[in-house]
């Protein structure tokens, strides 16, 4: 986790509240796609000692009622003994044969609680939720109500941002109750600074690892973006052609660029030098100079040449013209 050590030193010690005061902690980690929240997760759970491990996901393509619990139930093995009635536990587990619901969501919330304490049963756990943003309501509002319950547990989320969320309201609302209640953990994954990047760089090649210059180079070309770095590193096919070597196909998505830098991006792929862009456009040579670094980092371009090639290949040119 070379770039995330501060955040899995804050998830250690929060694992070391866990059952000082027999309340739920919640370690909540958000982030754009690709910050690596999974991998944070999965590092700070190597880090703990549980003596139970509870772990459920979202359905992402059909969400169903207390999705998470019933992927956590479905990963237990033999069901143990609950003090949940049949038909009510047939319902939370989503069963082949569910029953026509005779329970009410508050009492089907209760017993969902119920079924989690039962399974933790009084002992240090760490209860894994992956994909908060995704989760159903009924899935939001049990996680909510676990935050700060007595349970000696560490409640670990991940979770995109509220505006990316199936339930955007109800998200917002969870992430909110979850990072205040009691010793609770935030933390918030955004792109790798240029110097991280350069020191995973050093982790990776060691003695062989590239000059400053090649590390700010990747830096641009991933925007910091651990997804897209580790993916380079595995294409590039060593340090001397990070600089160079195309980006995976799968990585060259387009991005959002703003009306100013659809309009650089124009004049390069003419020709254009700074001085002749910053004339054509009536900006200054600096806020060029600004606009095209951002343009390489975004494109994942390594030269000027290479995002003006993007730029043909996309029939960005009339755009400047226009």
């Amino acid at each position: 986790m070379v770039g995330r050590t501060d955040a899995l030193d804050e998830l250690r010690r929060a694992w070391e509240r866990v059952g000082a005061g027999g309340r739920c902690v919640p370690a909540v980690i958000t982030g754009p796609p690709g910050t690596g929240k999974t991998t944070l997760a999965a590092a700070a759970l190597q880090l703990t000692t549980p003596q139970v491990v509870l772990s459920g996901s979202a359905r992402l393509h059909s969400p169903a009622p207390y999705d998470w619990l019933a992927a956590v139930l479905a990963g237990w093995g033999s069901r143990p003994a609950l003090p949940v009635p049949p038909d009510a536990l047939a319902w939370l587990a989503q069963d082949p044969d569910v029953p026509r619901e005779r329970y009410t969501p508050d009492a089907l919330l209760r017993l969902a609680v119920t079924t989690v304490r039962t399974l933790v049963g009084g002992r240090p756990a760490v209860l894994v939720v992956e994909d908060l943003h995704a989760l159903d309501p009924a899935s939001l509002n049990l996680i909510g109500e676990l935050a700060g319950a007595e349970l000696p547990a560490l409640l670990l989320v991940t979770s995109r941002p509220p505006d990316e969320a199936v339930s955007q309201l109800l998200t917002a609302r969870v992430l909110a109750r979850l990072s205040g209640a009691p010793g609770a953990v935030r933390q918030h994954l955004g792109a790798l600074t240029a110097g991280q990047v350069g020191r995973i760089l050093d982790h990776v090649y060691g003695a062989s690892s590239p000059p400053p210059q090649v590390a700010d180079a990747v830096w641009r070309r991933t925007g910091g973006n651990p997804y897209r770095l580790t993916e380079l590193l595995a294409t590039a096919g060593g340090p001397e052609a990070l600089a160079d070597a195309p980006l995976p196909s799968y990585l060259r998505e387009q991005p959002e660029l703003t009306a100013r830098e659809r309009e650089v991006i124009g004049c390069l792929a003419e020709g254009m030098s700074n001085k002749q862009i910053a004339q054509a456009l009536g900006i200054s040579v600096r806020t060029v100079t600004v606009h095209v670094s951002n343009l390489l980092r975004k494109t994942g371009a390594a030269s000027r040449t290479e995002a003006a090639l993007w730029a043909v290949q996309r029939d960005l040119r009339a755009t400047a013209a226009s």
